[in-house]
């Protein structure tokens, strides 16, 4: 299999932690930029960011991709990774503790598959590995009005990878950072 893409979501509003969360700094490093680094460190080339604001982002030393459904929720974004090609890792770049063995994992696991989703105590679609079987299904839900990427991983051939719960924590608030 050739090297999968890696794709960090970073479009959403971040209405929550009041500030754009891919440049929130985790150990003295931006969050999209922790995130990019795990995805190069797993072997994914080339890795590009997805939405966001290109100038901040540019800034880190991101290439960015222009969100194809901007407002639309992460769904719109992996469909938008989806076109730079496939396999293509998706994580969105608030999980700031993910871990390059943990993607690897999820790169291994694709083999034949849709889809390898990691999950915890829950999954976590938005940390996945999405093969090009994957592309045009998501696109034709997500054109039918579907928004919710748990609910668009039905029918899809699933590879589920465990995952320390740690891993797969998303920080959301100034409090998420506090507990870091």
């Amino acid at each position: 299999m050739a090297p999968p893409i890696g794709a960090v979501l970073c479009g959403g509003a971040s209405r929550r932690m009041g500030i754009d969360k891919a440049g929130v700094e985790v150990d003295g490093v931006p969050m999209a930029r922790r995130v990019v680094d795990v995805l190069v460190a797993a072997g994914c080339s080339p890795v590009i960011a997805v939405g966001g604001d290109e100038t901040a982002l540019g800034r880190l030393g991101l290439d960015v991709l222009e969100d194809g459904f901007p407002g639309q929720g992460p769904l719109g974004g992996i469909v938008t990774a989806l076109t730079v090609g496939a396999p293509t890792a998706v994580v969105a770049c608030d999980l700031p503790d993910l871990r390059p063995a943990t993607v690897a994992a999820l790169i291994a696991a694709l083999d034949g598959h849709d889809v390898a989703v990691a999950f915890s105590d829950r999954p976590e679609p938005l940390c996945a590995v999405w093969a090009q079987s994957a592309a045009a299904v998501l696109r034709e839900k997500f054109e039918s009005g579907e928004r919710a990427v748990h609910r668009a991983l039905a029918g899809l051939d699933i590879a589920w990878v465990s995952v320390a719960p740690a891993e797969l924590r998303n920080v959301n608030t100034p409090g998420d950072l506090r507990t870091l």
